[in-house]
C-alpha cells in the first residue's frame, strides 16, 4: 500500500508543529524599514491595561525574555513599531539606572505626548 508514507509524513509534520516555539526566529528584525519604521525622535509611552507586560527579544510571541516585564504606569521609550502590533522599546529603571530593550505588544502602550523619557 502507498498511503503508509503519507501517514508518516503527516505524523512528523504534526510533531514538528508542536515544537514550533523552539523553531521561532528570535533574531531582532531590522528597524527603519517600510514594515518597521523608526520614530524620530523616540516617543514616550506609558504601559496601560492590567498585569505585567512581557518583553520579547523579537516581535514574536515565542521569543519571550523570561522574567523581563514592566507593569502598568511604567514609562518606556519607543523607537519603532511594526505593522503587526509590536513596538521596539527601552525601559530605564529610575532607581537602579539599569535598562532593558526589547519588543512589547503595542496594544498595551499609550503615547504620553512627550518625546523620550520623563524625569520623575
Amino acid at each position: 500500500m502507498r498511503p503508509f508514507p503519507i501517514v508518516i509524513v503527516s505524523v512528523l509534520a504534526f510533531i514538528l508543529s508542536l515544537n514550533a516555539p523552539a523553531l521561532a526566529d528570535c533574531k531582532e528584525p531590522q528597524t527603519g524599514t517600510k514594515k518597521i519604521p523608526l520614530f524620530s525622535p523616540p516617543l514616550s509611552e506609558v504601559v496601560i491595561g492590567a498585569g505585567r507586560l512581557q518583553f520579547y527579544s523579537a516581535p514574536d510571541r515565542h521569543c519571550a525574555m523570561p522574567g523581563v516585564f514592566v507593569v502598568p504606569k511604567d514609562e518606556l521609550i519607543a523607537y519603532a513599531q511594526s505593522d503587526d502590533g509590536w513596538t521596539s522599546v527601552m525601559y530605564l529603571n529610575q532607581k537602579t539606572g539599569n535598562s532593558v530593550t526589547g519588543w512589547v505588544a503595542s496594544s498595551r502602550l499609550k503615547q504620553t505626548g512627550k518625546v523620550g523619557p520623563s524625569s520623575r
